[in-house]
């Protein structure tokens, strides 16, 4: 594996991890002093933004940067390029805020939640002028890691600060977008290194509509399949409780599909490389490195938050004791359902953006969440609404978990030829081995852990504090460790790399 590949996916990582401790810092603060109803009003209204959001884009982010990696070499062609891509970014954000602006008057549910969604509108309207994709095509990861560690510290701190009650819901909602904001600042700002705003050439718009049709649709689908489940638990549940207790259960799982997805960031346009190229050998190479993270990283994540769902939604939530009163009763078990779909959503993602997007055959995806969405609305309807109709919540997760379990055996299926090595090998099976032997430890130790912390501080939330971090650092050693004796690919390079290191010295 090259060294600059391996350096932006260490990059990536430590990104990822800074974000994920922010994320740990402020999520748990606006579940604790917003209440379970504002959240749950926060997460549908954003849900329902969401949606246009991917139309505003059409697909335009994964097309930019197969085009701009092919020219990024010649500033002219590049700034071309970027110029068109962002004059097609301005006539969709336009016809998505239109859209999105006669469906709000024409849905009570939706206009009686205006304020809210025209401020979080402002995500999409501000992200026209982002072009985050011109730096994944230029592979600026350093630069992009820096932005948004500050960006987010600034988010996070304006948080604690400014929010502690209920009636600060649209405070939080500006802070939110205040992100995309000072993001596309700075793109704007750092992207003149790179790129000229100077028309130089025409502009050739009409050889991209096929495409972005179809990965606009993909995009499209994607986000109805991805949001489905929130918009139709908010119907289901009018007071928006159920949202808030599935939005909990679903960050547990949101940070580690959020690492595999900043990976995806590094491989994407690598893999456009190679592929354009016919570097068929690197090509396999880097898929099966990247199954091989994604893997290591979500099999002992699966053992541990299926172990550990109360403390776990206990922190985010600030509810440890499972009272009523204060909201997110059903977070653990949904977080417990839900968590399988880090390996499906992740391993499809993979599939999808870097074997069938350099391929071309991204139709097929097309197909795989056309009908998962119809599957997802079939299942959550009819497990949320009418077999856990007291708790929707739990059935609305269990119908989305089946659905992505269908939809990642089809897309194994498809693109049997590229991910059979790569998933179904010996080292695969080390891990598998790795994270059962997690799965045990938890099991086995967690309730000691906790019992003996409780007597000694008197406090569950301290004793189940305690208890999380404690697994989950044993748990960590014993998988590393027992990677190390199977003599893991990932694990053994890493340690050899370093030895070689020491050496040379």
């Amino acid at each position: 594996m090259e060294d600059k590949t391996r350096t932006n996916v260490i990059v990536n990582i430590v990104r990822t991890l800074v974000l994920t401790i922010l994320s740990f810092i402020t999520f748990p603060w606006v579940c604790r002093y917003l209440g379970s109803n504002a959240v749950g009003a926060y997460t549908w209204a954003n849900t329902f933004v969401y949606y246009f959001l991917i139309l505003a884009k059409i697909g335009i982010p994964n097309l930019a940067i197969r085009e701009c990696v092919k020219v990024r070499n010649d500033k002219e062609k590049l700034s071309n390029k970027v110029q068109t891509f962002f004059i097609i970014q301005l006539i969709t954000t336009a016809i998505s805020f239109a859209l999105m602006t006669a469906l709000v008057f024409s849905v009570s549910q939706f206009r009686d939640s205006s304020q809210l969604i025209f401020i979080l509108s402002l995500n999409f309207l501000a992200g026209a002028f982002s072009f985050e994709w011109l730096f994944i095509a230029l592979e600026k990861q350093f630069y992009m890691c820096v932005r948004s560690i500050i960006v987010l510290t600034l988010s996070a701190v304006l948080i604690i600060v400014f929010v502690s009650n209920p009636s600060d819901i649209y405070i939080y909602s500006l802070v939110t977008i205040s992100v995309t904001v000072l993001t596309t600042i700075a793109n704007l700002v750092y992207s003149r290194k790179f790129i000229s705003y100077k028309k130089t050439m025409p502009y050739e718009i009409k050889p991209l509509i096929k495409p972005l049709l179809v990965i606009g649709a993909i995009s499209l689908t994607i986000a109805f399949y991805n949001q489905t489940d929130t918009l139709i638990l908010g119907f289901i549940d009018e007071t928006k409780k159920e949202v808030a207790s599935y939005s909990v259960g679903i960050k547990g799982i949101d940070i580690i599909i959020g690492i595999i997805t900043a990976l995806s960031t590094v491989f994407i346009p690598r893999a456009a490389i190679c592929y354009s190229v016919e570097d068929k050998k690197y090509f396999n190479r880097l898929n099966a490195y990247s199954m091989n993270i994604c893997l290591f990283i979500v099999l002992p994540a699966i053992a541990t938050m299926t172990t550990l769902s109360k403390p776990i939604t206990g922190l985010i939530s600030g509810n440890f004791s499972g009272d009523p009163s204060l909201g997110y009763i059903n977070a653990p078990l949904v977080l417990t359902i839900l968590s399988l779909m880090m390996l499906t959503y992740t391993i499809s993602d993979i599939i999808y953006g870097q074997i069938l997007l350099p391929t071309k055959r991204e139709n097929y995806y097309l197909y795989a969440i056309l009908a998962g969405s119809v599957l997802n609305v079939v299942f959550s309807i009819v497990l949320g609404k009418y077999v856990f109709k007291n708790n929707p919540s739990i059935g609305v997760a269990m119908g989305t978990t089946l659905t992505d379990l269908c939809i990642v055996i089809f897309m194994i299926a498809t693109s049997w030829k590229w991910v059979k090595k790569a998933i179904f090998n010996n080292n695969t099976i080390k891990l598998v081995v790795a994270a059962l032997l997690v799965l045990g430890l938890s099991i086995l130790i967690r309730n000691p852990i906790l019992n003996l912390t409780y007597s000694i501080t008197h406090s569950l939330s301290t004793a189940m504090t305690i208890e999380l971090i404690g697994v989950v650092l044993i748990d960590a050693v014993l998988y590393i460790g027992s990677l190390l004796i199977m003599k893991e690919d990932l694990v053994s390079s890493i340690f050899l790399r370093k030895k070689k290191i020491i050496d040379e010295k």
